[in-house]
């Protein structure tokens, strides 16, 4: 009887195993041409500034982004609300308003929430405000 239970417990273990690593192979992937943007020196008077991180769907499932959150409301995230299907590419828009800000250096970071198996992927952008005189 403890060899027919040790038997059962083993091949549960063994199956659960395989399907969670089945499971993640058929999971979408986010790839990241680039993970930074540096937008360098810039005037205030510019006003926001933008760049593109682009992404393409490198795994084999539908890609959803939940949610894009910035570290402040001075950068705004804008991102697809439709599934990326699997080989096809995306674009997360981020823009910087210092405007009436500490002039200076800076760095933020942008939270992406998805359903990879990673689950959440980080941006950041950085770069010089310069204060107008």
């Amino acid at each position: 009887m403890k060899k027919l239970l040790t038997i059962l417990v083993l091949l549960f273990a063994t199956t659960t195993v395989l399907l969670a690593q089945n499971n993640d192979a058929n999971k979408p992937e986010m790839t990241f041409e680039k993970t930074t943007y540096d937008f360098g020196s810039f005037k205030e008077s510019d006003g926001p500034v933008t760049c593109v991180f682009k992404f393409t769907n490198t795994g084999k499932g539908l890609l959803v982004i939940h949610q894009a959150i910035a570290t402040c409301g001075c950068t705004t995230p804008i991102y697809p609300k439709e599934p990326i299907k699997p080989g096809e590419s995306g674009e997360i828009k981020v823009t910087y308003n210092g405007k009436g800000r500490r002039a200076g250096e800076f760095e933020k970071s942008i939270t992406i929430r998805t359903n990879t198996k990673a689950q959440i992927h980080r941006l950041k952008i950085k770069g010089s405000m310069i204060a107008d005189n």
